[in-house]
């Protein structure tokens, strides 16, 4: 069973949140991570240097948190094949979907919009779906 951790998801959150914010207030950029990767691959956008330095930045932060000794625990119980294959199924998502969880539920919700509004339920409602087969019809993992 995952363990909640109410005061480091707060403490995330509010940083994707103030990441959010800083970007739209001094770029007028969405923090979308879909959109900033899709400009780093071919063809690049002709601001990729933001997009790099928010990718990097986002490698970079658990990498110095090991580097001084801390950890940044990950274990699934999924093989790593059902991994690959979740994170596919999440790639044609986003794509037909027109963004992610980050575009739609963290900055589309923020600027009111109804499209945002409709995807983010609809990732919701897949999300809970998918935790109900995986836990009570396959016996969990």
């Amino acid at each position: 069973m995952t363990q909640f951790t109410p005061l480091l998801s707060l403490a995330g959150g509010a940083l994707i949140g103030l990441s959010a914010v800083l970007l739209m207030a001094l770029h007028g950029r969405i923090a979308g991570m879909t959109g900033i990767l899709s400009g780093l691959v071919p063809p690049f956008s002709t601001d990729w240097t933001w997009r790099a330095a928010f990718v990097a930045g986002a490698i970079a932060a658990p990498a110095a948190i090991v580097g001084l000794g801390g950890a940044v625990p990950f274990d699934s119980p999924a093989p790593a094949s059902w991994l690959v294959l979740g994170g596919l199924v999440v790639g044609v998502g986003v794509y037909f979907g027109s963004g992610c969880t980050s575009g739609h539920g963290v900055c589309g919700l923020a600027r009111l919009s109804p499209r945002s509004a409709v995807a983010t339920a609809v990732f919701m409602a897949s999300t809970a779906a998918t935790v109900f087969v995986v836990r009570h019809m396959l016996g969990g993992l």
